[in-house]
């Protein structure tokens, strides 16, 4: 009986074994690390966690570095035009050209700088950080303010752009998704 228990249980443990390695394969051809060393290199520079950078790439362009959305909305991070002139402008780049956001390395680098910004600006809080990178900046300093969005005014209970509202969800979902199979565990 004991035997028994001991295959049963050696079965299992290669059954879960082998279910973890396959499960972590099949996710990272859905959440690859593509342009990781642009993402790592700003990431480093500008004190943001790489994977919420892979998660807004993601989830923004699914790393299309041409996706142009129908804002105008450019490259990886999907950066505004003015607002990447207003970033080119406080992180030094010269000639500033819309075009430079189809470029990988430019537009990793804005869009790093630009959640690092906007973390700052919001005092470390992921949710308001990420609702400014999609409904702006000035729209959720104006929803803190609105009982209707915000009963203490540092944290949003409700969203009134239901497209801002859908984005943060997946943006920490997927930012969820990039640590669970991407961190080392201790």
């Amino acid at each position: 009986m004991k035997k028994k228990i001991a295959v049963i249980f050696l079965l299992l443990l290669a059954f879960l074994f082998t279910y973890e390695l396959n499960t972590h394969y099949f996710l990272k051809k859905f959440y690859p690390l593509k342009y990781q060393d642009y993402v790592i290199y700003y990431a480093e520079e500008y004190g943001v966690d790489p994977y919420l950078i892979f998660a807004v790439i993601k989830v923004e362009s699914n790393f299309n570095n041409n996706a142009v959305s129908s804002r105008d909305a450019i490259g990886l991070m999907q950066i505004l035009p003015q607002t990447g002139n207003w970033i080119a402008e406080k992180i030094g780049i010269k000639d500033y050209k819309k075009n430079l956001l189809f470029d990988p390395k430019y537009n990793i680098q804005m869009g790093t700088w630009y959640l690092a910004y906007l973390l700052k600006n919001f005092d470390g809080n992921l949710q308001l950080a990420i609702a400014a990178y999609n409904g702006g900046c000035g729209n959720v300093d104006l929803w803190l303010k609105d009982k209707r969005f915000s009963k203490n005014g540092k944290q949003l209970h409700n969203i009134p752009f239901p497209e801002t509202d859908h984005y943060i969800k997946k943006v920490l979902s997927v930012y969820q998704i990039y640590k669970f199979i991407y961190e080392k565990k201790n």
